[in-house]
């Protein structure tokens, strides 16, 4: 989403890190630079002017101009503004009130609402331990009560029964009590869109909201129609009253304007961001996160707590302790390719590490894209178990075999296998004399928490708010605006990705076995 406003302002700033000192000269023609990065990202031209003039302020002070490393500083303030402009301190879905909890969803037709009426219930459900109703008021569109039946049986939660010919305001009556009645500690209400802003929809939301009395008013923008969703927010606040902002699509490839302005122009926090079409795909939003992901920082601790969400802890606990008895097969290094795609793929994982930005168009150049990961499982699956287990005995008529099998050649089993060796031949010296190292690994990131495959990713669950702060403060360690951490992907000079078998050993050029 932010990918061409993170190389415009990367470039910016890092043309001003490289001096020694800063003249108020430069500090505006660099200014001028960010108004247009953020102008083309089609953030709102009142919010980029109010944003350049609170930078301009703090940079040209004396403090800056005369700092050690003045570059540094005028990156930091615009972080801070950034952060600023995102909302300050990151704002979650308000459930304190009486049950049931309302939550009523506006939005114009197709900004995917219902989806994320789905994603929001299956979340309190499977994370909060709440019991849902979700209702579908919108009695326009086709089926649409029907869609949100299935995504109910789809996620195993409650949706209100369909009565034909009730009205919208009928309906959220009839939701709030049934969620009474059968003990539901939130109603999720799914109202009807318009494909633009009328008169009709705003009364019709109007009444609703009188009916139901929501406890949240969430406003659901896709984040592709850029300044359309920025009136879009200002129209809904005025008329109905909204308390935060969802923003669907954040994963596609818009310039991510409506994010940055949505919040500024309304003052109502974004408090949810959709990343996908799968109904987990859905994420709290956090201002300070984003910011560092748009300055090329890193967000260290989002990649943290996706780990932890989507590894498996039994079978990354098991691999822990074949790896400590230094074993690794071919099985197992499948397992750790499947878990690198839950956590997003070779792309996902490298734009939250820190000062990994420009790394992901190298790599893709050079072909080493999530479908690399593809092809090697389908090698992997189109051996025997025997095979996966015993890579030593596959001469040359089994590779033939597997090369058929998967749609791949002698050469790209060559390469796997090569790979294998080397992440082998480091379990090994792991599990052999250097079990103290193997240790160390496991609680490379904050010690306890989370077992196995991910080298020891805390349980984010049992983290207080000073642990969770001292995190974020190591990952911020690790390499800020422009700086590269040490360590490195073998061979690309980049960050080793905790626990992944040691990052993409043979991918690097490696030593011949």
């Amino acid at each position: 989403m932010f990918e061409n406003l993170q190389d415009r302002l990367g470039s910016v700033l890092k043309g001003l890190t490289g001096r020694g000192s800063l003249s108020e000269a430069d500090v505006s023609a660099a200014l001028r630079e960010v108004r247009r990065a953020l102008l083309e990202a089609d953030v709102a031209l009142e919010v980029v002017r109010d944003f350049t003039a609170r930078v301009r302020e703090k940079a040209v002070g004396a403090e800056v101009l005369k700092s050690i490393k003045p570059g540094q500083m005028v990156v930091k303030i615009v972080h801070d503004e950034l952060v600023e402009m995102l909302g300050s301190e990151g704002v979650t879905l308000d459930l304190n009130a009486p049950a049931p909890v309302v939550i009523m969803m506006v939005g114009l037709q197709g900004s995917g609402k219902t989806t994320t009426t789905g994603k929001i219930a299956a979340r309190m459900t499977n994370r909060d331990r709440k019991k849902v109703l979700m209702a579908s008021l919108d009695t326009r569109r086709p089926a649409a009560q029907e869609q949100l039946k299935q995504i109910g049986e789809q996620t195993s939660v409650d949706t209100l029964p369909v009565i034909k010919g009730q009205d919208p305001v009928a309906i959220a009556k009839r939701a709030v009590q049934a969620a009474k009645l059968g003990g539901h500690d939130v109603v999720i209400l799914d109202t009807a869109g318009r494909t633009h802003i009328d008169e009709p929809l705003m009364v019709e939301m109007a009444d609703i909201r009188k009916q139901a009395n929501p406890h949240e008013i969430l406003l659901v923008a896709d984040s592709l129609t850029g300044q359309d969703a920025v009136n879009l927010a200002r129209n809904f606040d005025q008329r109905v009253g909204i308390t935060g902002l969802v923003l669907t699509r954040m994963d596609g490839d818009g310039r991510g304007g409506a994010a940055l302005s949505m919040r500024a122009v309304t003052g109502k926090p974004i408090k949810l961001i959709g990343t996908g079409e799968k109904m987990d795909a859905l994420e709290e939003f956090h201002p300070k996160r984003i910011a560092d992901r748009i300055l090329g920082m890193g967000d260290i601790v989002s990649l943290v707590e996706k780990a932890s969400e989507t590894i498996d802890a039994e079978k990354a606990k098991a691999m822990a302790e074949k790896m400590a008895k230094g074993k690794f097969d071919l099985d197992d290094m499948a397992e750790q390719l499947k878990q690198m795609q839950n956590m997003g793929g070779m792309g996902g994982i490298m734009g939250l590490m820190p000062g990994m930005g420009g790394m992901k168009e190298k790599m893709a150049a050079a072909g080493m894209d999530d479908s690399v990961f593809k092809r090697q499982l389908a090698i992997i699956s189109s051996m025997t178990k025997y095979e996966r287990a015993h890579p030593d005995v596959l001469k040359n008529s089994r590779k033939k075999r597997i090369a058929a099998g998967s749609g791949t050649s002698a050469a790209d089993i060559n390469k796997l296998l090569k790979m294998h060796r080397q992440m082998s031949d480091m379990m090994k010296a792991m599990g052999g004399k250097g079990k103290g190292k193997m240790k160390q690994m496991m609680n490379m990131m904050g010690g306890g928490g989370m077992p196995g495959g991910m080298g020891g990713m805390p349980d984010l669950s049992k983290l207080d708010a000073n642990q969770l702060a001292e995190l974020e403060k190591k990952a911020g360690s690790l390499g800020g605006a422009g700086g590269m951490p040490s360590g490195g992907l073998p061979g690309l000079g980049g960050p080793k990705l905790p626990g992944l078998g040691g990052g993409f050993g043979g991918f690097g050029k490696g030593k011949k076995k």
